[in-house]
């Protein structure tokens, strides 16, 4: 090791975080493929080859093509899996045992009690650990 400097590892480094940057590159160009809805079968496997034979420039031609678009697709795919996500909760909550949204609206109008200056913040406290007991 004490003949390779400090240098030449320094630009290890920077070719191999380069290799990893384009790697999460190439794969998130063949997720947002895959993902597209405006490409139909023959589109998705002509883009597919390009990027799978012709990395670089295949690479580069998907960016200015539809880079765009990519983001939008992004997007609409996280919201896509946050309502999904909340729907599950929802059907969770409901189907779970009613108990635990008891103590939550009692909880609720407590605080409400408190905000409005119905009750002290020792009476809230008390009421508080006689719910959740």
């Amino acid at each position: 090791m004490d003949d390779y400097p400090l240098l030449n590892a320094f630009w290890t480094m920077c070719l191999i975080f380069l290799w990893v940057l384009w790697l999460i590159l190439l794969f998130r160009i063949i997720a947002d493929i895959f993902r597209s809805h405006d490409l139909k079968g023959w589109g998705k496997t002509g883009w597919l080859v390009l990027v799978i034979v012709l990395p670089f420039v295949g690479v580069f031609i998907y960016v200015i093509a539809r880079g765009h678009g990519m983001s939008d697709r992004e997007i609409a795919q996280a919201e896509r899996q946050q309502k999904q996500m909340q729907d599950y909760l929802r059907k969770t909550v409901a189907a779970g045992d009613d108990s635990g949204s008891r103590h939550a609206d009692q909880l609720a109008k407590l605080a409400d009690l408190k905000n409005h200056g119905d009750i002290t913040e020792e009476e809230y406290q008390k009421a508080k650990a006689k719910v959740l007991a």
